[in-house]
């Protein structure tokens, strides 16, 4: 059983499901945690080490901050930019790719920004800006939001002058997707998270495809010279874990519907 609890305006799921030899805390992304991807992976870690893996879940930038602040063990992310940014800080020892799935435009079936055909991201985020159509962001500071971000940027376009069209709801990633299911509007999702919300609506998948919407997952174990008190041994196993045969199965047999939403990448 995973338990989701909220704390300053943080969801926290900790793995319970029995009490473990050891005990860790990682923060993830709330993308990966809406995937359902931790309820498959938890049992098998704890099985397998004797060890308990805490995560909290929240946007990457307030995973990094966690990070920094040494308040967790390990973090897992998707923003290679702010990852480099953390470790260059020497706030982590290194930084480890684990999978990674896409980002995808979901949209109000009807599609009234004629989104459906486009030819690249920025193609469609300049046709939804075109049309003022209804455009939900996460705001949050998350590398769903991070890269929202620069895929605006890249399409020639500056959110600061966008109109009333435009709803930064400063929210995780399924409080997002049901703020834009209930407005009937466009968002940025990650792939896994799509498949895995219950609240669709009037919504469907309308863009994916540009290879600029890639999004790798990482991990990375929180430097030990800065906060000497971190479980630098238990990330460390955790990692190996996490680039391991039996991890890789898990991650590439998750499946929703019968679709992928994780494909492993790790060097082992």
């Amino acid at each position: 059983m995973i338990k989701a609890l909220f704390l300053a305006g943080a969801s926290i799921a900790v793995g319970t499901i029995a009490q473990a030899g050891d005990v860790m805390r990682m923060a993830v992304t709330t993308s990966f945690h809406n995937s359902g991807l931790a309820e498959v992976l938890l049992p098998a870690i704890q099985e397998d080490l004797d060890l308990e893996v805490q995560l909290l879940v929240v946007g990457t930038g307030q995973a990094i901050k966690l990070g920094e602040a040494g308040d967790v063990d390990a973090i897992l992310v998707h923003s290679k930019g702010a990852e480099m940014k953390f470790l260059e800080g020497g706030y982590g020892t290194h930084r480890r790719e684990i999978m990674y799935n896409d980002f995808v435009v979901i949209g109000p079936k009807a599609d009234p920004a004629g989104i459906a055909d486009d030819g690249s991201a920025a193609e469609a985020l300049q046709d939804i800006a075109a049309a003022e159509a209804a455009f939900v962001s996460r705001g949050d500071d998350s590398g769903t939001h991070k890269k929202e971000l620069s895929l605006w940027s890249s399409a020639g376009l500056d959110v600061a002058t966008f109109g009333g069209w435009y709803n930064a709801v400063g929210a995780g990633m399924g409080a997002a997707l049901n703020t834009a299911s209930g407005m009937n509007g466009y968002i940025l999702s990650d792939r896994a998270s799509w498949l895995n919300f219950g609240n669709k609506g009037d919504l469907a998948l309308l863009y994916a495809g540009d290879p600029v919407l890639f999004n790798q997952y990482a991990y990375l174990p929180v430097n030990p010279e800065k906060h000497p008190h971190v479980k630098h041994d238990l990330a460390i196993s955790l990692e190996e874990w996490l680039t391991s045969d039996r991890a890789k199965e898990l991650i590439d047999g998750y499946t929703i519907n019968g679709e992928t939403l994780f494909v492993f990448n790790a060097q082992q």
